[in-house]
């Protein structure tokens, strides 16, 4: 009967002697959890280690790594643990607080603070810098958006972390001089993101490497070098409700991308963290230029412009203020007035970048 067969089929699934069908069934799984190749995983603690040589920016990385897997769980169990919805407060940029803004903010405050290698910590949510204490004071100074793209989370998009680094310049108590400074002193850059699997995107200036984290092991393992593709795709993003709002170059590139035979496609998250990932991994541009309402631009300079303008400049791309401040700049030159101050950005695959900026001269 077909009952029968069934319940046969589904036995069948357990015994290798079953006929080549119920064979092939059973290589899936085999190549999936097949532990005898996981013996040399490259982690991301591994992977730092070997990079840097540098035992300090091996351990405040681990700090970074564990605040990003407790946030990556919190976003997961968001619906079952009632973290949806505003916290019911605006942080340091005016923007509305979600719950999970709040935890997130929290859980990067308290890794990297324990972690001792942190002198001074800026956050999106946080309106003045955090000093850390001298008894467990180190010589880094981070900027950081703890959950890039939250006003996505209730309805289930990906949202990421994006971090900088430098090493502080002062020899005393550590001061906002110490990080507002342009993006090319920098001595590391990253996001994690979180999607349908949770990567850690992070360079050192040279090279950008990505890492997916294994839930069965709780690492993030080494996926490999990011770089733009050698043919890269026809795609622009923009959130172009504001279009009345651009200047007349950006309106034009606009056009021009939706013009001809073959229209470049439009791909718009929201989420910083989710529309650079994907022009870095396919191609094509991101742009959230300056507008007559946001005259310097809505992103932030020090935790979300430096930190993507150096992951993609250093992934093969171009990353560009467009008309800032009188003049056609590069992100990375930009020197922040205050520790929220804000830029405009054009970034992406050399081509399309260009093709922006080439209707401004």
């Amino acid at each position: 009967s077909r009952r029968r067969r069934s319940l046969v089929s589904i036995e069948s699934l357990g015994s290798p002697t079953r006929g080549r069908a119920d064979s092939s069934v059973m290589a899936t799984p085999k190549a999936v959890e097949d532990v005898e190749t996981e013996v040399d995983k490259f982690t991301l603690s591994a992977f730092i280690m070997t990079e840097t040589k540098d035992l300090e920016m091996t351990i405040l990385m681990n700090a970074m790594q564990l605040a990003c897997k407790l946030i990556a769980r919190a976003v997961r169990k968001a619906g079952v643990a009632n973290l949806y919805g505003l916290h019911g407060s605006a942080n340091a940029s005016g923007d509305d607080v979600k719950k999970l803004d709040v935890l997130s903010n929290d859980i990067m405050i308290n890794a990297l603070r324990n972690s001792g290698m942190c002198a001074l910590l800026v956050s999106e949510e946080e309106e003045e810098p955090i000093v850390i204490p001298e008894e467990i004071r180190g010589k880094y100074c981070l900027a950081f958006d703890p959950l890039d793209g939250s006003s996505n989370i209730d309805c289930n998009v990906s949202t990421g972390t994006i971090f900088s680094v430098y090493e502080r310049k002062s020899t005393g108590e550590p001061g906002v001089e110490d990080i507002l400074r342009p993006g090319t002193e920098m001595v590391a850059a990253g996001y994690c993101m979180y999607g349908s699997a949770t990567d850690f995107v992070v360079t050192f200036g040279s090279g950008v490497h990505r890492f997916t984290l294994d839930d069965s092991v709780g690492e993030f393992v080494h996926f490999g070098e990011m770089k733009f593709p050698a043919k890269n795709k026809t795609i622009y993003s923009c959130n172009e409700g504001n279009f009345a709002l651009w200047d007349d170059a950006i309106q034009k590139a606009t056009e021009q991308f939706k013009a001809g035979p073959k229209p470049y496609s439009a791909r718009y998250v929201g989420s910083m963290v989710s529309d650079v990932h994907r022009t870095i991994l396919y191609g094509g541009v991101f742009y959230y230029p300056a507008d007559k309402k946001s005259t310097k631009g809505k992103l932030r300079i020090l935790y979300e412009g430096f930190p993507m303008a150096l992951i993609t400049e250093q992934a093969g791309g171009v990353a560009d203020t467009g008309m800032f401040k009188g003049k056609l700049g590069r992100i990375m030159d930009v020197i922040p007035e205050n520790i929220h101050d804000r830029c405009p950005i054009i970034m992406g695959c050399q081509r399309d970048v260009e093709k922006v900026l080439a209707f401004y001269n």
